[in-house]
């Protein structure tokens, strides 16, 4: 396979031979042979935070192996070649239940397989404050118990690759420390504590803060609090939420000169509402309303978020308008950076490197990232692939 686009990283337009899933050639080109607009090419984009689409979360006693399929393939049309499903906080049974069907769907199905890079648990080792908690139920919100996470790894068939839990536990640093040995990678959300409960969990191994700036009391203290704990806290990776809603530009724009594009990782945090028209719904036992504008928020509580419903993509178009940051490091965020997280490399242009591409255009006004065509394991999954002259 062979196509022409212009490379994220350079601007310049670029040939590229694809031969077993893997990039065989590149050139760069003339700019004067390719005048028409051709589509940025980058790759494909990695997703550490989908709680599910299309009405399906994956925290659910209805979820099935079917379901599974529907919205890893979803996916594709995003230009995301990987992510990580997410269950929040429900009862035990439920947790044991969606892992169960996620395995399931990745021993069956080879697209499914190829698409999940491991699965994000978060919560339920939460604050059951209001505020931090977000929209977690507190009746699940339960402390640290490792005989617990061994029985619900076990659902899942050892495929637990992250974990988000509050640190304010007084058995969180030991329970951190267990599960960072076994190869998880624990993250700190949905809490209230201390900066000392912070650094005994980065000591721990505690390497994220999930969502940086969302599942937070809605008023804290000047300084210190939690918040300038994390952003301080070298050793600490965050992900951002930037789908225009969960923070604001400034605040987007704080976050990644204070914390720097290398520690950050975008999020969609896609709901499981995500896809459904505006409306009043029940979720994971929460009421939730999807806005006109397409915030999903706490029923009769606007300010008060309840998930996303916008696409990985849209977070890289914003921390460009926010942080001003170019498209190199906005593609890097949410490609290279969660996938070293998660152990893996992820696609790119230099020959060797996986055929696991997104081809796009950026629009400013509205913003959008419009997917063209992506590429995973060197052949077309969503798209087509633009015309262009053969050298």
């Amino acid at each position: 396979m062979e196509l022409v686009a212009r490379a994220y990283d350079t601007g310049r337009p670029i040939w590229l031979r694809l031969q077993d899933g893997r990039v065989a050639e590149a050139r760069t080109m003339p700019e004067e042979r390719h005048a028409g607009a051709l589509p940025w090419v980058a790759p494909g984009l990695v997703d550490i935070q989908v709680n599910g689409y299309g009405g399906q979360e994956f925290s659910s006693l209805d979820l099935t192996p079917e379901r599974v399929a529907e919205i890893a393939r979803q996916h594709d049309a995003w230009g995301v070649t990987a992510f990580c499903p997410t269950l929040t906080t429900q009862s035990f049974a439920c947790l044991a239940h969606g892992l169960g069907a996620i395995a399931r769907a990745c021993e069956s199905d080879r697209e499914v397989q190829r698409l999940v890079w491991g699965i994000h648990l978060e919560g339920p080792y939460f604050c059951p404050e209001d505020g931090p908690r977000g929209a977690h139920p507190r009746e699940h919100c339960r402390r640290p118990d490792w005989d617990e996470f061994l029985r619900l790894q076990e659902a899942a068939g050892g495929r637990i690759r992250i974990l988000t839990m509050s640190p304010e536990f007084e058995e969180a640093p030991a329970f951190i420390s267990r599960a960072a040995a076994a190869g998880v990678v624990v993250a700190l959300g949905h809490m209230g504590a201390t900066a000392e409960q912070i650094r005994a969990a980065v000591d721990a191994g505690a390497r994220l803060s999930t969502h940086l700036g969302n599942g937070a009391h809605r008023m804290l203290p000047r300084h210190p609090n939690y918040l300038w704990d994390q952003l301080a806290e070298d050793r600490l990776l965050a992900s951002l939420i930037v789908d225009g809603h969960h923070l604001p530009p400034e605040v987007v724009k704080v976050f990644v000169r204070a914390k720097t594009p290398e520690r950050l990782v975008l999020v969609s945090d896609l709901s499981g509402l995500a896809g459904l028209p505006p409306g009043r719904y029940t979720s994971s036992g929460c009421e939730v309303e999807i806005l006109d504008d397409g915030r999903l928020v706490l029923a009769g509580q606007q300010q008060l978020l309840a998930g996303a419903s916008r696409p990985l993509g849209m977070g890289v178009i914003n921390v460009m308008r926010y942080a001003g940051v170019d498209l190199a490091t906005a593609i890097a965020m949410a490609s290279a950076r969660p996938a070293c997280l998660l152990g893996r490399r992820c696609g790119g242009l230099r020959p060797g490197d996986p055929a696991e591409l997104v081809l796009f255009d950026l629009r400013e006004n509205p913003p959008e990232f419009s997917v063209r065509a992506t590429i995973a394991g060197g052949r077309v999954v969503a798209g087509s692939l633009p015309a262009y002259q053969p050298l």
